[in-house]
């Protein structure tokens, strides 16, 4: 069975995409612990971050870094966090956290609720910034 990634990947759930490529696939996170909190995952379903080739760790890397810079010109933020977590969903990825403190990155921290209408300018603003 698809995880919902590669459901959101393929169209069948809506979502606030940021960026894509032919491998990689970025999208805002609909329960953020910032604004610009993305998700970066592997376009190919694979559970575990580390059951990636090396390539695709190269590739989602080198992607995560590109979209990083741009969430950066857009979030007011002292620099972008990076954690591989993988326990909720079964398809590896990497959140990409906008941080002004260590506590930004606390996942047991109340998540904001976003309108649907500042995910999508929040989204619009960084591809924008991607160029």
């Amino acid at each position: 069975m698809a995880s919902i990634f590669s459901k959101i990947i393929s169209g069948e759930i809506p979502c606030h995409i940021v960026a894509e490529n032919e491998t990689c696939f970025a999208f805002l996170d609909i329960a953020p612990l910032a604004v610009g909190h993305t998700l970066v995952v592997p376009k190919r379903e694979v559970d575990k971050y580390f059951d990636l080739s090396d390539e695709e760790i190269a590739q989602i890397n080198i992607f995560s870094k590109t979209v990083s810079a741009a969430i950066e010109k857009v979030v007011p933020c002292k620099r972008i966090g990076v954690a591989v977590i993988g326990l909720e969903v079964p398809h590896a990825h990497i959140h990409l956290i906008p941080l002004n403190s260590i506590g930004d990155i606390n996942f047991e921290r109340t998540k904001l609720e976003l309108s649907q209408d500042s995910l999508a300018d929040t989204a619009r603003q960084i591809r924008e910034a991607l160029g």
